[in-house]
């Protein structure tokens, strides 16, 4: 049975409106959750960036299931509190936790005043930092000098178990070098054949692990509407990696979306206002071959969005898969 997953978006709702979304999701039927880490939103039309390691906390306690988050050590979060924050999550938590870690966008790490790395650089980076953190998960005390600095830290309140750490990515390249490191792979829907060249690449370097896929949706009770919730609120998908690693401002992206390209967005957003056209066209990027789904509604209210997914979305859809 394939995990059918909500994704929460900091970027778009305020965090305590989405601590009650996470909550209404559950009872709607989603099988766990994961959400994303932003210190700004992509747009200014979206207007929200809630701290995800507070937030998850208190999503955690308030519900039943597993929730995991986004994560780029090495440059807004030093690697040792990476390790502590999660292994206090999984402590408080056991086997709900999970992280997916990535190499960074600018959008959230030039707030530190450093300069921002080219993508090897930052790869490497980030498989510096998941050694540091597994270290760490495994109590020991830690010294590091290279991309990331770690002088004598040593994590003390530790889980039975360490959360474990997927990688995030979106190219074969990517996908095949993550198979070294990671404890499952998550990736965002974009054309079948990218994701089956990525899935196959992970596979194939012998990655282990779920297989996760993000798909936007946006789903109104009229086409047109579902279509102007995703151009008002996820325009950003427009620009796509790596152009949108390096942006820094939500000003920028605007600035590089331009004006609005209706069939690219509809490409980049499953904008659909049939429950069973909608459940037929995830199952599709589904079957592929991914172990998990998380599904993102991109417009600010979640609530009848919800509702919706509990009467008829995701039955339609466990019946598709």
């Amino acid at each position: 049975m394939v995990f059918i997953g909500f994704h929460a978006s900091h970027e778009q709702i305020p965090p305590s409106r989405l601590l009650s979304d996470v909550q209404r999701a559950e009872s709607a039927g989603f099988d766990g959750a994961m959400c994303s880490d932003h210190v700004a939103p992509w747009s200014r039309r979206q207007g929200e960036s809630g701290f995800a390691l507070s937030w998850i906390a208190a999503a955690l306690a308030r519900t039943d299931f597993s929730i995991g988050m986004v994560n780029a050590p090495g440059q807004r979060y030093h690697p040792a509190m990476v390790a502590q924050a999660f292994a206090t999550l999984e402590e408080m938590f056991p086997a709900r936790f999970w992280a997916a870690l990535g190499s960074g966008e600018a959008m959230n790490e030039h707030v530190t005043g450093e300069g921002w790395p080219d993508k090897p650089v930052r790869e490497e980076r980030l498989r510096e930092s998941v050694a540091v953190i597994r270290r760490l998960f495994a109590g020991e005390e830690v010294d590091h000098d290279g991309l990331v600095r770690v002088h004598r830290a040593r994590v003390w309140s530790l889980p039975e178990t360490p959360p474990p750490l997927f990688a995030t990515g979106v190219s074969r390249e990517t996908a095949e070098w993550a198979a070294s490191w990671a404890d499952g792979f998550v990736t965002v829907a974009q054309p079948p054949e990218a994701l089956e060249q990525a899935l196959a690449a992970y596979r194939a370097a012998e990655g282990r692990g779920p297989t996760a896929l993000q798909v936007h949706v946006s789903w109104a009770e009229t086409d047109a509407a579902a279509y102007a919730i995703a151009e008002d609120q996820w325009r950003n998908g427009l620009v796509s990696p790596p152009r949108s690693w390096d942006i820094e401002h939500p000003d920028d992206f605007d600035a590089a979306v331009g004006e609005v390209d209706e069939d690219e967005l509809r490409e980049t957003v499953l904008v659909d206002h049939d429950p069973a056209s909608l459940a037929e066209r995830v199952a599709g990027l589904v079957r592929i071959g991914f172990d998990r789904v998380y599904l993102h509604h991109v417009g600010q209210d979640q609530a009848d969005y919800l509702d919706m997914a509990e009467s008829e979305l995701l039955p339609r859809l466990r019946e598709a898969l």
